[in-house]
């Protein structure tokens, strides 16, 4: 059973592990103070434009997500999000759980605009009876595979600042959004036109890790309690940094993502000349084909992934996943069922 389920089902590039051998038995300060988190910290900087941004490289994007929302947000306040978002449908009320709504919006392509916050901000008027919307969560890309566009995220941006929001985009595939075939963002826009970020790698090489971005330093002050406090400070925070200067030294990140929509592409290329169409339009390297039925269950039979959702009794969406490491020759194989 080839996985098309996951893009982590693999451990990590050779090239992280070749580097935790390398500097294994060298000795290091703890809590993310060695010399290899301060230089992956300086490269992201620099990629980023911003000298003073403030990172935090943790575990994982629930645990990030969680991290930063508990963080920005006061008792009283509420987090809105996609109805397909992670905080909302993936993460067993862990935000809920610190004490905060997550107010969920419709969104039929995993992305938010301002139309629709402005529409969800009108039902939270009645002071004090109702929590106050402060955060607007998105995701890049989204859990459905699409992209934002600059446009797109320079409306929100403008809309959150006059509404005294905050945007906070999680990146756990932010890679692949950044290497799609039709972005037009990069992470120096991203970090000018948000307020907090992550750079996901679990989803992208490493074994895990995310690198939490407050572009703006002064609101990052404190932030570092909340990572401890929330059991998020890693000792041997050795073991993050690494992975992030071995994937962002020669920019080994965005070349493992770019094959990943490649291949992601490949797929839907293949689909759409036997005619078959898409819950989504295929953006990275998640896709959404809508297949019959009896399809799904041949392909099922050599290949592990999602069926996402029933369109009919004859059809269903299924999602397609690929990774840094998906084997072209499996895709043929795959793409030859198709055939069948």
């Amino acid at each position: 059973m080839y996985n098309l389920k996951i893009d982590y089902a693999e451990g990590a590039h050779p090239a992280i592990l070749d580097q935790l051998l390398q500097t294994n038995f060298i000795q290091q300060n703890g809590y993310g103070i060695d010399e290899y988190t301060i230089k992956a910290k300086a490269i992201l900087r620099e990629k980023m434009n911003k000298e003073d941004a403030e990172l935090f490289f943790v575990s994982g994007g629930t645990q990030a997500n969680l991290l930063v929302i508990s963080f920005l947000l006061r008792p009283h306040e509420a987090v809105i999000s996609a109805n397909t978002g992670h905080i909302y449908a993936n993460e067993t009320g862990a935000i809920e759980a610190t004490g905060h709504k997550v107010i969920p919006i419709e969104s039929k392509d995993g992305k938010l605009t301002p139309t629709q916050i402005k529409q969800t901000l009108v039902t939270f008027q009645l002071r004090p009876h109702v929590v106050k919307p402060k955060v607007v969560y998105i995701s890049n890309t989204t859990e459905i595979g699409s992209v934002y566009t600059e446009r797109e995220l320079q409306d929100l941006s403008v809309f959150c600042k006059a509404e005294g929001l905050l945007l906070f985009m999680d990146g756990a595939r932010l890679g692949h959004a950044l290497t799609a075939p039709k972005n037009d963002l990069s992470l120096v826009r991203i970090a000018e036109l948000v307020d907090v970020f992550y750079i996901g790698a679990t989803k992208n090489g490493a074994l895990f890790g995310e690198a939490i971005v407050f572009p703006n330093p002064q609101m990052a002050v404190d932030f570092d309690y909340n990572l401890k406090q929330k059991g998020a400070l890693f000792a041997k925070g050795r073991v993050l940094g690494i992975q992030f200067l071995a994937l962002f030294e020669e920019d080994l990140y965005f070349k493992l993502a770019k094959e990943a929509n490649e291949m992601a592409m490949k797929l839907a290329q293949a689909f759409e000349e036997k005619g078959y169409s898409f819950l989504v339009e295929p953006s990275s390297n998640q896709i959404f084909p809508i297949l019959p039925v009896p399809l799904i269950q041949r392909l099922q039979e050599k290949f592990d992934f999602y069926v996402w959702k029933p369109i009919n009794t004859e059809y269903a969406a299924v999602r397609i996943i690929t990774s840094w490491t998906t084997d072209d020759l499996m895709l043929d194989v795959f793409i030859s069922m198709l055939n069948e």
